[in-house]
């Protein structure tokens, strides 16, 4: 029998409107419960702590704490296990980047359809990492930095995955990653076993010197391994 599906999620965005319209889109959808509310980054700490809920869908310009820093406090000074799915507006390499740094599981652009938005809370419920097409192309769009330049022209750049030393099946289930898979979906899709899968997701944060899927999926992204 397969159990029904209930996320409960806590919504921390202050604009009034947005928040009332994504409550009511939420709470009319069966299988996902809002928690709580609240309108700033300090109050989303303190609900996030108070409810633990299995996703945090986060503004990122809030008041009295950005929604960057309110993401860095509930995972690394509190260590939830919450997934944040950052829900904005900015498009910008900077918030990107900053936002996984901080510990984003997911990013989507306000004003995506209502599949998209389901379709990231359902993927970052499961602890894998959710990126808007959007944003995927804005970030491969920042690659040739200063610093990428300057590792065209040391010895591995022909192959960027020299430096990690990836197998080809460990490209494959990164690869996979990046898209946003959890590791039932890419067990299914590589028709190999959910323990094979781990296998590969843990060879590869370990040689990439990670410790979740999200940082993994950026770091392809900037590296070109995918």
């Amino acid at each position: 029998m397969t159990k029904e599906k209930n996320i409960s999620l806590l919504l921390v965005e202050d604009h009034e409107f947005t928040r009332m319209g994504l409550a009511m889109k939420i709470e009319s959808t069966p299988g996902y419960t809002i928690v709580a509310q609240a309108t700033n980054g300090i109050d989303g700490v303190l609900m996030a702590q108070k409810y633990n809920p299995d996703v945090i869908l986060m503004d990122i310009g809030l008041p009295e704490m950005d929604g960057i820093e309110a993401t860095r406090k509930i995972k690394e000074e509190l260590k939830l296990n919450s997934p944040v799915l950052m829900f904005t507006s900015r498009d910008n390499k900077d918030d990107i980047f900053a936002a996984f740094k901080a510990g984003a599981d997911g990013y989507i652009m306000k004003g995506s359809s209502s599949d998209t938005l389901f379709n990231a809370i359902d993927t970052v419920a499961t602890h894998a990492a959710w990126i808007d097409s959007q944003i995927a192309r804005v970030v491969l769009s920042g690659i040739q930095t200063g610093e990428e330049k300057e590792k065209q022209t040391a010895k591995t750049a022909d192959n960027p995955n020299k430096k990690y030393g990836l197998t080809k099946k460990e490209l494959e289930v990164l690869s996979l990653i990046v898209d946003g898979l959890s590791n039932q979906e890419i067990s299914e899709k590589l028709v190999v076993s959910i323990s094979t899968t781990k296998a590969h997701v843990h060879n590869i944060l370990q040689k990439l010197y990670l410790t979740d899927r999200t940082k993994a999926a950026i770091v392809a992204l900037k590296e070109g391994l995918v």
